[in-house]
């Protein structure tokens, strides 16, 4: 049996204390079910997301696993049934894995809110690893545009970026609120800029380096959390995994207004501030706070369509497979120099 190399989760561990907290194996190649592809992985994003599920926050549905959702390679087999892409054919994987295609939520193009949603790297193997398998209607053809070191943080920050953004109900000449400025946010800048014009945008960030760098992608002002443009907002994402934020977010609304929180988990370190909210002030009036889960194959399949035209190159830093920890260490103590991709060949 062909075997390959993998990087996988032993154990819910704290990185703090666990520098190694994935280990390296070999393991047998998978063999593509009915409707399944095979992919020979030549890239996958480095994500936040394998931070919470080597830590126990969204803990894997089962021990070892390859994490990994931000996967991009050609399709190298096929399973009985399939054939909607060609042998060699590059294809992209996102976070979401599969969902059940029957109930209420998916037939009304809800798959994301599925109770048998399936995550990518987290309830069944994902791309930290020479080759994967995946229902070949989850997997997602990747413009000429982008090569695979490129396309592969856009599959999870961009599409989720994209939905928030969809979600915020934003139009022209409308003002938008970045709560938080990281690979997602980010993008989002540069949507709302490509796609809405007259709009005006705003960034919350805590650190100097970030509100620079909003300004100089065309953000109208930048500032800390609890600061005021001194204008009212239409809609604020909030991209951060703390709650002060958006307790900030709701004095910046506009009446009729909505926060966004794009983010899978919120830390209840801060969360006291929340019992000095004012509805007054900060609720009422028709004000809505709305969380996003996870992403649809529509919101993937249309962001890069969207980055295609946008022309959304990415800046990477590139690792090995076996490099992997290093990268996810780095992205804990926050050394980050654009997205974080394993080069699997």
């Amino acid at each position: 049996m062909e075997r390959m190399k993998a990087m996988v989760i032993d154990c819910v561990t704290e990185i703090k204390t666990n520098r190694n907290p994935l280990r390296l194996v070999e393991m047998p190649v998978p063999e593509p079910g009915q409707g399944e592809i095979l992919i020979k992985i030549n890239a996958c994003g480095v994500c936040h997301t394998e931070l919470d599920e080597i830590e126990g926050r969204t803990p894997p549905a089962f021990f070892p696993i390859v994490p990994g959702h931000q996967v991009t390679g050609i399709v190298e087999d096929w399973g009985y049934g399939a054939g909607r892409f060609s042998i060699g054919q590059r294809v992209g994987v996102a976070w979401i894995a599969s969902s059940c295609g029957k109930c209420d939520f998916c037939k009304a193009g809800l798959e994301n809110l599925c109770p048998d949603f399936k995550a990518t790297g987290r309830d069944v193997n994902g791309g930290y690893a020479e080759f994967m398998t995946i229902p070949e209607k989850f997997a997602h053809s990747l413009p000429d545009t982008f090569t695979d070191e490129e396309a592969a943080p856009l599959l999870c920050a961009g599409a989720i970026g994209y939905r928030s953004l969809c979600l915020a109900y934003i139009s022209d000449n409308m003002a938008l609120g970045l709560s938080g400025f990281g690979g997602s946010a980010h993008l989002v800048l540069k949507m709302a800029l490509h796609r809405f014009p007259g709009i005006r945008v705003v960034v919350f960030a805590r650190s100097e380096a970030e509100r620079k760098f909003a300004l100089e992608l065309g953000a109208d002002w930048a500032g800390g959390h609890d600061e005021n443009p001194g204008f009212l907002l239409d809609a604020i994402i909030d991209t951060t995994p703390v709650w002060s934020p958006v307790f900030y977010a709701l004095r910046n609304l506009k009446p009729g207004g909505r926060v966004v929180i794009n983010a899978i988990r919120k830390e209840n370190t801060d969360i006291g501030i929340l019992s000095t909210v004012s509805y007054s002030e900060q609720i009422w009036m028709e004000k809505e706070i709305k969380s996003v889960a996870n992403v649809t194959r529509k919101d993937v399949s249309e962001f890069l369509l969207l980055a295609s035209e946008m022309q959304i190159k990415p800046e990477v830093q590139l690792y090995k497979l076996e490099d992997a920890c290093t990268a996810l260490i780095e992205l804990k103590e926050r050394k980050i120099r654009g997205a974080k991709v394993l080069k699997i060949r």
